[in-house]
């Protein structure tokens, strides 16, 4: 190696070519001289060739990410759909007396739920004898109430599972307070349940259920007393 090249890493010929635009212009031969090998085998490539290869392949990851952003956004609109639906269901509801039951059979139909119930511990005398006032521990109540958002995760044995028609075959829940005022203490909890494990995880997001439960609480709040 003479002494004019000791020294020189390829960080300082790839720098010097990157602030040199026009050393190709002066030395086009080279751009047809360049053999590389090609990453979708052992044959040499020219380095133009090299360079439609590196875009084809941008060009598909793009692709990729572009069809994911479709499907994702088709998924949200109809996710938006089923919250729609849902919610008018709860809308043309006549009777108070009938929201809780028409609420937990929309939730199952619109979100393919296979276990869900509510129960309301504060509900007006004459909505007493609903199967949703039935009496519930301070334990649960207390629980609801220290719930910023709703829980997702394995079902450990909740009290509140055993409001569900099987519970023995639920195996992840999700429980979401239900209140009047954000910082309000929880008038009911909704609970969702399901026999596959990963339905509700402990790493989920759970902005849509916060939603669900805030369209529940205003349907709900139609059988409290009087403030």
């Amino acid at each position: 190696m003479s002494n004019g090249t000791q020294g020189i890493t390829e960080d300082d010929i790839a720098n010097f070519l990157a602030n040199t635009p026009g050393f190709f212009e002066r030395h086009a031969e080279l751009l047809g001289a360049v053999q590389l090998t090609s990453p979708h085998g052992q044959r040499a490539v020219s380095l133009q060739e090299r360079q439609m290869e590196m875009l084809r392949d941008k060009v598909k990851g793009l692709e990729g990410k572009i069809i994911e952003m479709i499907r994702n956004g088709q998924d949200n609109l109809a996710l938006a759909d089923k919250l729609h639906r849902w919610t008018r269901s709860l809308l043309v509801t006549r009777s108070a007396a009938e929201l809780p039951e028409v609420l937990v059979a929309g939730l199952m139909h619109e979100f393919m739920i296979p276990q869900a119930a509510v129960r309301v511990w504060r509900a007006a005398e004459e909505y007493a004898a609903l199967p949703c006032a039935r009496a519930v521990d301070d334990d649960v109540k207390s629980f609801a109430s220290s719930l910023s958002v709703p829980y997702c995760g394995v079902n450990a044995g909740f009290e509140a599972a055993q409001w569900l028609s099987d519970p023995s075959t639920v195996l992840s829940l999700a429980l979401i307070p239900l209140r009047e005022a954000a910082a309000a203490p929880a008038f009911g909890l909704l609970v969702l349940g399901s026999p596959d494990p990963t339905r509700y995880s402990a790493d989920m997001g759970t902005d849509f259920l916060v939603r669900v439960g805030d369209v529940a609480s205003a349907a709900l709040s139609q059988i409290l007393p009087p403030s």
